[in-house]
């Protein structure tokens, strides 16, 4: 009988909890969902400029699902400038591939696939009689890099997104929570008994644990550069910045749902909602290959841009003025977040 009414109290209590039974059954369904779309978007062929190259070569390059684009003129910058994954071209009788490797896996991919199609080619005819052999040249291929090189994995890629990913996490996780306990406690309710202002309040919080945020995430870049080694081509002043500013986001967007929250439980219960897809479109799984309605919600997410710049600024050596509209839209983030915060003290005290 105690047992029974022990049982009973727990499924009552569940019951009145709305939120927690929302979460049960829907969380599991879009986090399903989300995986199912990334996991079987469309396949996207990579795009090769090519150059001075025999058509029947570049015949079987399309007969590869290598979707190509022809140049009678190339520069340096027609890689990136076009956002092409590579560059096929014959300079001084040899053929120079130069591959974007913006993705590691993909980059080599692409590589294989001109090797097979070029070792194909070379078995059935050669180029017109002033090139050398495709048989030469399949045996001489240059390779060269936009980022990174050959020794590139895709860890290499992975690790400035991991890094931006787990500062925001923290941070989101820890400011909800200790604000949380603020308003169980009673001292927030104190604080709204004050004259002082609703904007104060938030500053001030904002302030606090935002302390707490900068050192956490100097402490973050600097082992995973130092200790970890990873990869650092820009500046780390310019990481430094994009990940303050993530952190803002994060700070602001947790202590705004904390007042959502009435326990640590159900503070929790936001991460599957607010965290976990940003792990989806941060650039962890490939965007281009996404439906576009994906791609639509995923420039919605302050990941996508923090993920951006660190990686354009860790692995690319982008400059702060390369990388200004991903800090633009991260200062909007975190003024909408803000702003929010303001408001939703309301529920709190209407002055």
């Amino acid at each position: 009988m105690r047992i029974w009414a022990l049982i009973k109290r727990i499924y009552q209590q569940m019951l009145r909890d709305k939120r927690t039974l929302a979460l049960l059954f829907f969380a599991p369904l879009l986090i399903l969902s989300l995986m199912y779309f990334l996991f079987n978007g469309k396949d996207v062929e990579p795009k090769l400029g090519v150059a001075n190259v025999d058509k029947e070569l570049v015949k079987v390059l399309k007969d590869s699902k290598i979707n190509t684009k022809h140049y009678e003129k190339v520069s340096d910058n027609t890689v990136v400038n076009d956002n092409l994954d590579g560059l096929l071209q014959i300079d001084d009788g040899k053929l120079k591939l130069t591959l974007k490797n913006s993705d590691p896996s993909s980059a080599k991919a692409l590589q294989m696939k001109v090797n097979q199609a070029v070792a194909a080619q070379a078995q059935s005819k050669l180029i017109d009689k002033n090139m050398v052999s495709l048989d030469l040249m399949k045996k001489n291929i240059d390779i060269h890099y936009v980022y990174g090189s050959s020794d590139t994995d895709f860890f290499d890629v992975l690790s400035p997104i991991l890094v931006g990913f787990f500062v925001f996490f923290f941070v989101f996780l820890i400011s909800g929570i200790g604000l949380l306990k603020e308003r169980t406690t009673g001292t927030l309710e104190r604080l709204m008994s004050t004259p002082i202002r609703r904007g104060e309040i938030v500053f001030s919080y904002l302030v606090g644990y935002g302390i707490f945020a900068v050192i956490q995430t100097i402490i973050v870049i600097l082992y995973s550069i130092n200790v970890l080694d990873v990869v650092l081509v820009g500046s780390i002043w310019n990481v430094i910045l994009v990940n303050l500013l993530l952190a803002l986001v994060a700070l602001s967007l947790g202590t705004l749902l904390s007042a959502f929250a009435a326990s640590e439980f159900q503070m929790i219960q936001f991460i599957p909602i607010a965290v976990i897809p940003q792990v989806f479109f941060s650039g962890i799984f490939p965007l281009e290959g996404m439906a576009d309605w994906l791609q639509a919600i995923g420039k919605i997410l302050p990941m996508y841009y923090a993920a951006d710049a660190l990686m354009g600024v860790m692995y690319k050596g982008f400059s702060l003025s390369e990388i200004g509209s991903d800090i633009l839209a991260l200062i909007i983030f975190a003024v909408i977040f803000i702003t929010l915060n303001v408001f939703a003290l309301k529920k709190y005290r209407t002055l």
